[in-house]
């Protein structure tokens, strides 16, 4: 077919008829990961409900997308969560955006994603930037099965049981922790998986300073001994039984 056979279509928009619910994954550090799908849906959207509007807010303006924002967090009630549903009943389309990465995924988005669904309203997802995958994938360790976990938990007695309980998964592990329970849950890790077992922590992932330590759990635990945990952390833990080649730290 020459060029000009090529037959015209009209630009569409990027929302379906009707009302619903978008849940929009957005950059977890760089924000050109963001999608152009991503764009034309919180331009086109009624409302963005965001888990931070300070970091929501910023984005937007970034781009230069002047749509309302609302907030949605941990300590939304069911009374806004439904005021947002009923909106999406009425017929307006709403996103729903994390303060990085995708809503849902240990995200408090999750809730009205829930509530949305059990209303019967129409929800789908714009794909965009994960830590738990973007840490996978960069750790070198295997990807065919993974089990995430989440945050690790807070107390030492819960999280070394949660540890105890997987220590035997074949799977390559994946969770997030802070900077300030960085430490404790690494000695918990060399302690309860073992100080060989092969791990990867990643730092800031893709920003400007971003980091990434292989080796064992002995080795990376060393290694923040020595150097004060800053920024957000996501941690790559080998399965039982893998016996990769490490880089060291």
């Amino acid at each position: 077919m020459r060029p000009d056979e090529v037959p015209h279509r009209e630009p569409q928009s990027p929302l379906h008829d009707g009302g619903v619910l978008y849940v929009v994954g957005t950059p977890i550090g760089n924000p050109d990961d963001i999608t152009l799908r991503a764009l034309n849906v919180l331009k086109e959207v009624t409302l963005v409900a965001a888990e931070d509007t300070r970091s929501g807010r910023a984005l937007l303006r970034h781009f230069g997308v002047s749509t309302p924002l609302t907030s949605f967090h941990e300590f939304t009630g069911p009374g806004k969560t439904r005021r947002l549903v009923e909106r999406i009943e009425r017929g307006e389309q709403v996103a729903l955006i994390s303060e990085a990465g995708m809503p849902g995924v240990s995200d408090p988005g999750f809730a009205l994603i829930r509530e949305a669904l059990a209303a019967g309203c129409a929800v789908t997802c714009v794909p965009g930037p994960s830590a738990v995958l973007t840490a996978l994938v960069l750790s070198g360790l295997p990807t065919h099965a993974f089990h995430y976990i989440g945050f690790l938990p807070r107390k030492a007695g819960e999280r070394r049981r949660v540890l105890a309980e997987l220590a035997s998964a074949p799977d390559t592990l994946v969770c997030f922790e802070s900077p300030h329970r960085l430490l404790r849950a690494m000695r918990d890790v060399a302690d309860v998986l073992g100080a060989e077992r092969p791990m990867v922590v990643t730092r800031e992932l893709t920003k400007r300073f971003e980091e990434v330590i292989r080796g064992t759990a002995a080795e990376a635990l060393a290694h923040f001994e020595r150097v004060a945990p800053r920024g957000e952390f996501t941690l790559v833990i080998a399965g039982a039984g893998y016996r990769g080649q490490g880089s060291g730290v």
